[in-house]
């Protein structure tokens, strides 16, 4: 598959780290890795949405973000001595990934040392995505941020499996405004509301009021 957080890496080098990686196959649901787990590797995702979710000091579990085909999660551990993760990141549905060691990531770079490219290419992908929300959260109405981000999240596929209250918390707002937004959308017949599933019907007018 294409990964698009590689472009402009030369092909030599992406095809290297591609080669040492493990197919990994995940069901609905299954936990990647726990918070505070051994950081030891990074993954690629092919198919299928992951969430990074964390415990807040009230005990209640947020979700930060999805990941879905072409973006990566893990890379952070590269960074510093970190040595466990710093979040739980479990499959929406059912999903598959490349991982990759670090020990063979090591070797890596030792052997190929363009594979440092591709390495900043990853980690400059999770700057750009976390700025990209913190301008957001700044300066974006709430409304246009559950639909952008609901745009996001549907851009592979137009279902996606997610309750009002994770993407409240995807968008930083309250469950209150995403359901005010979504049954909005759904008398609009732009969305489509099942029990744990929204279903995007028609993006265009979507877009036009997220001004995308």
């Amino acid at each position: 598959m294409e990964w698009p957080l590689l472009a402009g890496v030369p092909q030599d080098d992406v095809r290297a780290v591609l080669a040492a990686a493990r197919q990994r196959v995940f069901g609905k649901n299954e936990v990647v890795f726990h918070r505070g787990d051994p950081a030891d590797s990074l993954h690629l995702v092919v198919a299928g949405r992951f969430a990074v979710r964390v415990t807040t000091p009230l005990g209640d579990t947020a979700t930060l973000t999805l990941l879905g085909p072409g973006e990566s999660f893990g890379e952070l551990a590269l960074l510093g001595d970190e040595t466990y993760r710093s979040a739980t990141v479990a499959a929406l549905e059912p999903g598959e990934t490349l991982s990759l060691a670090f020990a063979e990531l090591e070797r890596l770079r030792a052997e190929h040392p363009g594979v440092d490219r591709v390495l900043a290419a990853l980690l400059a992908a999770d700057v750009r995505r976390i700025t990209g929300q913190l301008l957001d959260a700044l300066y974006v109405p709430a409304d246009r941020r559950v639909l952008r981000r609901l745009l996001h999240l549907t851009e592979a596929s137009a279902s996606l499996a997610l309750t009002q209250e994770e993407l409240a918390q995807l968008a930083g707002t309250s469950r209150a405004t995403v359901n005010r937004v979504l049954r909005a959308e759904e008398r609009r017949g732009t969305v489509r509301l099942d029990r744990g599933r929204m279903t995007v019907l028609d993006p265009e007018p979507l877009r036009r009021r997220a001004r995308l």
